[in-house]
């Protein structure tokens, strides 16, 4: 089985670069394939997720809302709009309360109770990050905030939405990450964490003239930790992530088998896997 999954991924993928060849002769070009950091995560974590979540929709109405997405998402949302230098309604602490409560998503949450402490949680955490913010010295400008770079490799196109970067007087581009659930962050987390590194790439291949790093803040604790990439680890990066890439987007997902890990009680698509009498 393992041989013929083989022979009919690259049957599949030759397939489509012969008639993708076609349609340039035709002038109907179509579209590249893309990677970002949530699908090469996800892949890693389990090649099952990833084909229900990307490739084979048949188990998407397992899905559930989750309270910690709907309370990142606020809190993303609302601090979109105070490091937004075009947006001219949300610069004090009063704005910012108002436009997280009409920025509230209440989806997830298992009862009121739930949801009015987590409530109560968020206010407490943009007060803090208003007052620290406009309590520092201008360092640095925002440059822009929730906005996709894409990077083409080739025979894909690496995108990634980045929260927020900030421009420095010497020229350096930071690109600043929120994570509302944790309460610490290190250098080497920055480090070693996909999406950081992607975004850097991307940044770097927008300003390759500019110095770039990362920035991860910690909401809960207004924490953060940075890095940056070397010369060195750009190189080592974009080889290793189009390798990934290419090995993912070549990959015969219906012949993936489910094997449990640690993840899957956690996981909306489990109940698809426990079809499988092997699981």
């Amino acid at each position: 089985m393992e041989a013929s999954g083989q022979d009919l991924s690259s049957f599949l993928f030759s397939s489509f670069l012969l008639s993708s060849s076609r349609l340039v002769q035709t002038g109907q070009v179509p579209r590249k394939p893309s990677i970002s950091p949530s699908k090469i995560t996800t892949y890693l974590a389990c090649p099952v997720k990833y084909r229900y979540t990307y490739v084979d929709d048949r188990a998407r109405w397992l899905l559930r809302a989750k309270s910690y997405y709907s309370f990142g998402t606020t809190l993303h949302r609302v601090l979109q709009r105070f490091h937004d230098s075009g947006d001219a309604g949300v610069t004090t602490t009063a704005e910012v309360l108002a436009a997280y409560e009409e920025s509230w998503i209440d989806a997830g949450f298992s009862s009121a109770e739930e949801m009015a402490e987590a409530y109560g949680e968020g206010k407490q955490i943009l007060e803090r990050h208003v007052a620290e913010t406009l309590a520092k010295p201008d360092a640095a400008k925002t440059l822009f905030v929730e906005r996709q770079l894409r990077y083409d490799l080739g025979d894909f196109v690496l995108i990634g939405r980045l929260d927020r970067v900030d421009e420095y007087e010497d020229g350096t581009l930071e690109v600043v990450d929120y994570k509302s659930g944790r309460e610490s962050v290190s250098e080497e987390e920055v480090s070693s964490d996909i999406a950081m590194c992607c975004y850097q790439l991307l940044l770097k291949q927008s300003f390759p003239d500019r110095p770039v790093r990362a920035r991860i803040v910690a909401l809960r604790s207004s924490t953060s930790a940075m890095h940056a990439m070397s010369e060195g680890e750009f190189e080592d990066f974009e080889r290793d992530i189009s390798q990934l890439a290419r090995m993912i987007l070549s990959e015969n997902f219906y012949e993936r088998k489910a094997v449990r890990k640690p993840i899957c009680d956690d996981c909306d698509f489990l109940p698809a896997c426990q079809q499988d009498p092997d699981f």
